[in-house]
């Protein structure tokens, strides 16, 4: 028989729930955390309450599914030291764009003279045409695939050219072939005029990337410096790209505080496929726990299981006694409490939590758990 929506709510922890009244989009995406979009982020404001209930002032962070790094992020602006691991060298690149310290003048005289650079290459180059091929040619329109590909030649020149990378990534989502309504998961290209869902009007797909990066580098700007503004002092933060399962973990950790995948929902390496084509990066989408292309099967579950216990048994050694492991799932299935088990953890809370949004377009509203678990 199904839970009343009395008897559900009943068991909320209301310091772990926002409404999109009480947390509207723009404080849920504030500061670095807009700097790209990325599907399945827990939002910054659950990571703030986790960090004051369970981690010490000054203590030592570690989250082995650090994906976008909101956990390294928040770390900062509340005074812990982080570390961050994540098999998907897009998401490092992403955290180390996010948590580095500037020098905000030099950062603002580079992107500034990287879109003046940007702007007379441009120039130089006959509109209209590209050298990009395979996924560019497909994904891209001609001056879109232009625009992308001269602006990438561009940004090694620079001291700051990850910061660079990072908005050549985000400016080709959203130069990419596809509908205004499909950007998170488009299937095939999107060549003519379509009834949009989003505009509710008849809209054409994207021709030019030349605004976007304009307009994103300016607001990676503005955004950096609102960080450097927010952040504590004295508290940095280390990504490590490689797999958590397997890694050697220097020191003793506090606490860890992580969202990790969920099984057969998001290939986290495919949703970032402009960015490994456009910046070269390495793909390793073969070491991914639970990615959507293995599904949900039998066999496929067991592996997730499997690899989470992996994880949980390897970061359990880098942890101060008693240390907690928050851990923030929707466990529809039931794996998390023998996960814990053969990971040798018990659990001491599950904090039960309502998700209006997340940071997406998603409809409806459903439920997540923490779990407090310790070994």
């Amino acid at each position: 028989m199904a839970q009343t929506q009395e008897a559900l709510y009943a068991d909320i922890d209301l310091e772990l729930s926002w409404s999109e009244r009480d947390l509207p989009e723009r404080e849920r995406t504030k500061h670095v955390h807009r700097l790209h979009p990325y599907l399945g982020k827990f939002i910054p404001q659950l990571v703030e309450t986790l960090l004051s209930r369970y981690v010490p002032s000054g203590g030592r962070v570690l989250d082995p599914f650090a994906g976008s790094g909101t956990t390294l992020v928040q770390s900062l602006e509340n005074g812990r030291e982080a570390t961050g691991i994540d098999v998907a060298a897009f998401n490092c690149l992403l955290m180390r764009v996010k948590t580095a310290r500037y020098n905000e003048f030099v950062l603002e005289l580079e992107l500034r003279d990287a879109l003046r650079q940007f702007g007379s290459a441009l120039n130089v180059q006959p509109r209209g045409q590209s050298q990009g091929r395979g996924y560019v040619d497909r994904w891209f329109a001609p001056q879109a695939a232009r625009d992308l590909l001269v602006f990438r030649s561009i940004v090694t020149d620079y001291v700051h050219a990850d910061v660079l990378r990072v908005v050549l990534a985000r400016a080709a989502r959203s130069a990419r072939l596809t509908t205004h309504f499909d950007l998170d998961f488009p299937r095939d290209p999107q060549t003519g005029p379509y009834w949009c869902h989003k505009h509710k009007r008849e809209c054409r797909p994207v021709e030019r990337a030349d605004h976007f990066i304009r307009r994103y580098a300016l607001d990676t700007l503005a955004r950096i410096k609102t960080f450097a503004r927010a952040r504590a002092r004295g508290v940095e933060a280390d990504v490590i790209h490689g797999d958590a399962r397997e890694l050697a973990l220097d020191g003793s950790y506090d606490a860890v505080v992580t969202s990790p995948p969920y099984p057969g929902l998001i290939d986290y390496h495919e949703q970032h496929r402009y960015a490994y084509e456009l910046l070269d990066l390495d793909d390793f989408r073969e070491l991914e726990v639970g990615a959507a292309a293995n599904g949900t099967g039998k066999r496929a579950l067991a592996a997730y299981s499997d690899g989470i216990v992996d994880v949980l048994v390897n970061v359990r050694e880098s942890l101060r006694p008693g240390a907690p492991i928050a851990i923030v799932v929707n466990d529809r299935r039931h794996l998390y409490p023998e996960i814990l088990e053969r990971a040798g953890l018990r659990l001491d809370e599950r904090l039960r939590r309502h998700v209006n949004r997340r940071t997406g377009r998603r409809a409806g509203e459903y439920f997540e758990d923490v779990l407090v678990a310790r070994a």
